[in-house]
């Protein structure tokens, strides 16, 4: 098949590496122009990009498809089928249309479940046992097209959302190998997601990083686990913002008030609404992220309570 490839994070790269090793064409890849990263604000490539670059690709970054000139530029490709991987931008019913075996998606979670911007994290933060990954045919409503396969994987009892997030990219590469033969061949069985069953992941936002001690504790361990590797949960300790990276919450009723410090048997311990959390890692302004033993050797205060965000 002749292949075009539309996609831009991290996400996507194992999906692309997968189609260049697979023996299909691909005629092009389309991302999201480069944007400023770093301390330097520096214009830098996606993800994606690099990976297509490096494979001697043709790369395509307009600002929108809703442009005729890039509607008619990606149907000059000619593409069999469209693979779509977090592009990122919302694809025209022109472009939905145009390739004769249409369009598909990678989604990063078991449809109906978690449509949306943040199912990876949503799905962590929710206690979900399992996710996985879906490949559907897009259509214009948010990741509501019939699915053509479904791989499902455990969710680790302290997996984070950026370690689930590797293994679900990995895992969507191989369904999508999984799937071509399928499509290619017209064998593919479209199953209509059930609509009842629907749910919603929003997108994360800076503000739900701040965390509420008087919430149970193993809602704030699921919490601090969804947002690493971004926003990364926090706290306030002694006038400063305290970023916690891991806890774990442990079969322990509260020492004290919600969000009182207690050290015990060397562990750093906080008291929540319904139990215990444990901290692990945690990183003050300015330093570096450290066990929260090494915390407690440079801060052997537990005498004090851990604050709502300013």
């Amino acid at each position: 098949m002749r292949i075009l490839f539309a996609g831009t994070p991290e996400f996507a790269a194992p999906p692309l590496k997968a189609l260049i090793a697979s023996g299909h064409t691909l005629c092009g890849v389309y991302t999201q122009p480069d944007r400023p990263a770093g301390r330097g604000r520096r214009l830098t490539p996606s993800p994606v990009k690099a990976v297509a670059q490096a494979a001697n690709l043709a790369v395509f970054q307009p600002e929108t498809l809703k442009d005729p000139a890039a509607q008619d530029e990606l149907a000059r490709l000619a593409p069999d089928l469209m693979v779509v991987v977090a592009y990122g931008l919302l694809l025209p019913k022109a472009v939905i249309d145009l390739p004769h075996l249409g369009c598909v998606n990678i989604h990063a979670s078991l449809l109906p479940r978690w449509r949306g911007a943040a199912p990876i994290q949503r799905a962590v933060e929710a206690g979900d046992p399992e996710t996985g990954v879906t490949i559907m045919t897009i259509e214009p409503r948010l990741d509501a097209g019939p699915m053509l396969l479904r791989k499902a994987t455990p969710i680790g009892t302290d997996e984070t959302a950026g370690e689930l997030h590797d293994r679900l990219a990995l895992l969507g590469a191989e369904a999508l190998m999984e799937a071509l033969p399928l499509i290619a061949s017209g064998a593919a069985a479209a199953v209509l997601q059930d609509e009842t069953q629907v749910t919603y992941a929003a997108k994360i936002s800076k503000e739900e990083a701040c965390l509420d001690w008087s919430r149970p504790a193993q809602e704030l361990a699921r919490q601090i686990r969804a947002f690493n590797p971004w926003p990364v949960a926090e706290t306030r300790y002694d006038g400063q913002t305290l970023r916690i990276w891991r806890a774990r919450a442990i079969d322990q009723a509260s020492r004290g008030a919600p969000g009182m410090l207690a050290i015990v048997a060397d562990r750093l311990e906080v008291a929540t609404g319904q139990g215990t959390l444990q901290l692990l890692e945690i990183q003050l302004p300015g330093g570096k992220r450290i066990s929260a033993r090494d915390f407690l050797n440079a801060n052997p205060r537990s005498d004090l309570r851990l604050g709502p965000c300013p």
